[in-house]
């Protein structure tokens, strides 16, 4: 935890002041994921403890992934009464990153003002002493183990806690930093480092629960010529402890005396100065002993100061040879990293400038710490110096996959001091054929490093050739100008020596256990030390096949092919916008096509231009597209066989030198290159894994169809593509272009590229268009003749698909029409009207019955209620219809007795009905 003010990375102190170029300024800064485990005895029964002077911590975690928290005293002895243990969090419990764990509560709070957290991790950027956890201990290799002197010539030779960063020893003791810490979960170290001493040796190890080495990477440093650098390596589940280890030069043989050598001096030859002149130095004194160099890692040396290799199965770092443990197999190399003299498969020469002829002198010297080019008989001769490998042994799992070519890798760490435009050249030939330029620099360079990726399983060579300058001048004017070589590593080198040693897969035999591949597209389980095959859709990083973190997962619209060697794309694609989803079938794009970009000349006038070659998708990720250097070929009689170096790529470049310009029949292609190994994604956006395709680069899209763009990585690292070459393609809808369709370059950069590293090309093609699906067309329907309708589809405008479903057929179905419905409406309406005239006359003729029945019930109860005359004949004789009583006044009709019906109810509620007498007048109303 920093305290209030201080700096959140504290690696930039201390970096103002003048640091001297030795070791001794290392200094770490540990960020490694952990749960400590400390567990501590109670002290005598005194007072009863403040909660100032304990703290908590929890107990180690139990199979069930389990633990307590208990309170431990600061200082045991002082006070007792401590609390109660109580049930902890679950091992697997952490808080973020800006949160610390309150013991007392067991929860995550956040970090005060001024403060900050890591979360799972711990650092270390305060070193006024060695933080707990720290070991530092120190050897001396030069004296036998039974003496006492061992350990006290190396007693104070020791890591140095110095502020602001710890230091190793600079004398001829081996001195060890160690750190031991248990992982709940897979994390990292990372710690900044300063070495820029190569006369010492520095190396950074990790072992886990079993002692075995971790084998992901070189334990060896590098050295640092930019000041401070960060290293970082992963670290496995559970127990770690890492190491720091540095030693000087004498520190290799581990024999009773230091073996001395005899130092001879002589004059560099060819020899080009007087030492008889004023001021002249002289030859030292032979004679003078001293110790003895030390060996390159996978060497050992023997009694007659002499260094050998170590057997197979076992491993050195140039001191003793050691077997391998349990479970490991050696990787097998070379690495060069001390020149004391030159190795038994290289050799040196000089090359004259002028007539190519060999000179037969050295053109390389051996400086212990790295080889340097000698002065030469002139300015212009080339300094050769040249490495043979017989072959090589990949893994099993590398050979199994046609298309991972990398076999192994060669890394070497050169530097370049030129007054004037000096050249380095590194050449590569296969079975003794002729060199082949692999990469140039020119000019003075900087300490740095260049891998070249071997794809093929044959003898190599390896050739560095220096020429000062390649003017044709008599003299030596640039002697100081220089070209150095500090260290070579060759990987799976057949017949090669093991620095380290890696885990392998174990088998069952009569023996014992023995290393075994893994088949292809399957990792090495650490735990177990079985194979285990890797998740769907995920590749294996074949030379690193070591734990379920081996197993990358493949990018956007991409599948992992059978045994998970690579990513690509089987040309189908599906994208979803919020209006539609669209899906593509690029199968019409999958065959290699070219384009030749516009004409080039040389500064002499010579006609050339860029030849590109595609392949896009599909063929199960086989890279199709070839590009040949066949200059060679051409100049080799009919009839006899010829040697020419191809490309097999996504997509590579050659250029191309028409026949009248060369005057063969045929066009020379050379300087091919690949500009695509990898299939990264395909995807609509223009953005990904840090490689861009600006839509500006080519006309806009008309239809509002967005480009599906294939973006691809080249392994070829150059000077100014530090991360390789990159290229993306943007597949482009175009109905008026058949398939395959046609490719252009960007508008503003005639060759593809703007920059020499990025290449982005436009394919147009109607094969590029999205399947059509439903909602590319819409139905018409017809109106009905004769008793048919007819239903037709057809694509709506503009279309925007091409293939994907056919348009359904036309539907006819039967139907009625306006004449048919008429009619049977005025038949409907007819019934209608005869139906409504019944049903009122039968109402009416109801009707006129229940109002004479009325009528005579209210004239009845009339007569019981009134004092009225009698009438002369109101009751019915005998023999009278009851129906036949009822005279109305006058006659109406049939409307005007239904109105006057309704009518005859008078306001006082009663019904007013006339009568008439036997007279036949009337006579009242009731």
């Amino acid at each position: 935890m920093a305290e209030p003010g201080h700096s959140l990375h504290p690696s930039a102190r201390g970096r103002g002041r003048t640091e001297p170029r030795t070791l001794r300024l290392l200094r770490l800064l540990l960020w490694v994921g952990t749960t400590f485990q400390v567990t501590q005895g109670a002290g005598p029964e005194l007072h009863a403890c403040k909660e100032s002077e304990y703290h908590y911590e929890y107990t180690a975690c139990d199979s069930l992934g389990s633990r307590w928290r208990v309170a431990v005293p600061h200082t045991p002895g002082l006070c007792t009464s401590l609390p109660d243990p109580v049930k902890g969090t679950e091992c697997s419990f952490s808080c973020k990153a800006g949160e610390f764990l309150d013991m007392k509560d067991q929860s995550c709070k956040p970090c005060a003002e001024g403060r900050y957290s890591l979360g799972t991790g711990i650092r270390f950027d305060e070193w006024d002493g060695l933080p707990h956890g720290f070991a530092s201990l120190s050897t001396n290799m030069e004296i036998e183990d039974s003496t006492t002197d061992s350990t006290e010539n190396c007693t104070s030779s020791k890591w140095v806690p110095l502020g602001d960063y710890i230091s190793s020893n600079t004398d001829e003791c081996m001195a060890t930093l160690m750190y031991a810490v248990n992982l709940k979960q897979s994390g990292t170290v990372n710690f900044e480092y300063y070495y820029p001493d190569s006369s010492i040796i520095f190396e950074f190890f990790v072992q886990n629960d079993q002692c075995q080495p971790n084998a992901d990477d070189s334990r060896w440093m590098k050295t640092t010529e930019k000041g401070w650098e960060l290293h970082s390596v992963e670290l496995n589940r559970g127990n770690n402890v890492l190491y720091w280890r540095t030693t000087a030069f004498s520190v290799w043989s581990k024999v009773s005396k230091p073996v001395l050598t005899q130092l001879m001096y002589k004059w560099a030859q060819p020899k080009i100065c007087s030492e008889d002149l004023e001021g002249a130095v002289k030859l030292p004194a032979s004679g003078v002993k001293t110790r003895c160099p030390p060996c390159n890692p996978g060497f050992f040396k023997t009694n007659s100061s002499t260094c050998e290799p170590c057997p197979y199965g076992s491993y050195s770092n140039g001191s003793d040879c050691s077997h391998c443990p349990a479970g490991t197999e050696p990787a097998v190399g070379f690495e060069y990293k001390w020149w004391n003299t030159l190795p038994t498969n290289m050799e040196t020469t000089v090359l004259s400038g002028i007539n190519f002829e060999y000179k037969g002198m050295t053109g390389w010297e051996v400086a212990g710490d790295h080889i340097y080019t000698a002065v030469g008989a002139s300015d212009n001769d080339f300094m050769i110096l040249t490495l043979v490998v017989p072959g090589f042994r990949p893994p099993q799992s590398v050979m199994a996959d046609t298309e991972n070519k990398e076999v192994a890798r060669i890394t070497f760490v050169f530097e370049t001091i030129c007054s004037v435009n000096c050249e380095l050249y590194f050449m590569v030939g296969m079975n003794s054929r002729t060199n082949s330029p692999v990469e140039t620099w020119r000019g003075s360079k900087g300490k740095q490093s260049y891998t070249y990726i071997i794809e093929e399983n044959a003898t190599m060579s390896f050739t560095w050739a220096f020429q000062r300058t390649s003017f044709h001048e008599t003299g030596r004017k640039y002697t100081n100008d220089v070209a150095k070589i500090y260290s070579i590593n060759v990987t799976n080198v057949m017949d090669g020596v093991a620095s380290y040693c890696r885990p392998c897969a174990l088998e069952a035999s009569d023996i014992g256990s023995s290393c075994t591949s893994c088949p292809a597209g399957y990792y090495i389980d650490r735990d177990s030390g079985t194979c285990r095959s890797c998740p769907p859709n995920t590749i294996l990083k074949a030379h690193q096949p070591y734990g379920a973190q081996a197993c990358v997962t493949c990018g956007p619209g991409t599948k992992s092919n059978k045994i998970h060697s690579l990513c690509y794309n089987d040309c189908t694609f599906s994208v979803s916008t919020p209006t539609r989803t669209f899906d593509y079938n690029f199968l019409a794009l999958e065959n290699t096509v070219s384009l030749a970009g516009g004409p080039s000349f040389t500064s002499k006038g010579l006609k050339y231009f860029h030849h590109f070659t595609f392949s896009l998708c599909g063929n199960q990720g086989k890279k199709m597209s070839v590009c040949t250097d066949n200059v060679t070929d051409l100049r080799i009689p009919e009839g006899e066989s010829g040697f020419s170096k191809s490309i097999t790529a996504y997509v590579c470049q050659a250029v191309i030198i028409p026949p009248e310009v060369t005057g063969y029949k045929a066009g020379v292609s050379s300087q091919p290159v690949s500009l695509a190994d990898r299939l990264i994604g395909v995807t609509t956006d223009m953005t990904l894994d840090g490689i861009t395709s600006p839509a500006e680069l080519f006309h806009p899209e008309p239809l509002g169809i967005p480009d599906v763009i294939f973006f691809y990585r080249s392994n070829d690292v150059t000077q100014s593509c530090s991360s390789g070459r990159s290229t993306t393609i943007r597949v482009r809808c175009s109905l008026l272009k058949p398939a395959p369709g046609s490719l252009s370059l960007p508008s503003t950069c005639s060759d593809g590229t703007c920059d020499g590293c990025n290449f982005h090309f436009l394919w147009e093609s109607v094969a590029a268009c999205p399947l059509c699906s439903a909602a590319d067309y819409h139905a018409i329907v017809s109106s009905c003749v004769a008793g048919i309708q007819k239903t037709t589809y057809v694509w709506r405008e503009p279309k925007l698909c091409s293939r994907g479903i056919s348009l359904p057929e036309q539907r006819v179905t039967i139907c009625k029409t306006i004449d048919f419905w008429l009619k049977v409406g005025i038949s409907a309406g007819t019934c209608t009207a005869i139906l409504l005239t019944v049903l009122t006359c039968y109402f009416w003729k109801k009707n006129q019955k229940l109002e004479y029945k009325y009528s005579k019930l209210v004239m009845n109860a009339t007569l019981k209620d009134c004092d009225l005359p009698a009438a002369d004949s109101c009751a019915i004789m005998e023999g009278e219809d009851v129906e036949d009583d009822l005279i109305f006044t006058s006659k109406k009709s049939l409307f005007g007795k239904i109105r006057s019906f309704t009518s005859k109810r008078t306001p006082d509620g009663f019904d007013s009905v006339p009568l008439k007498t036997s007279s036949g007048s009337p006579d009242m109303d009731l």
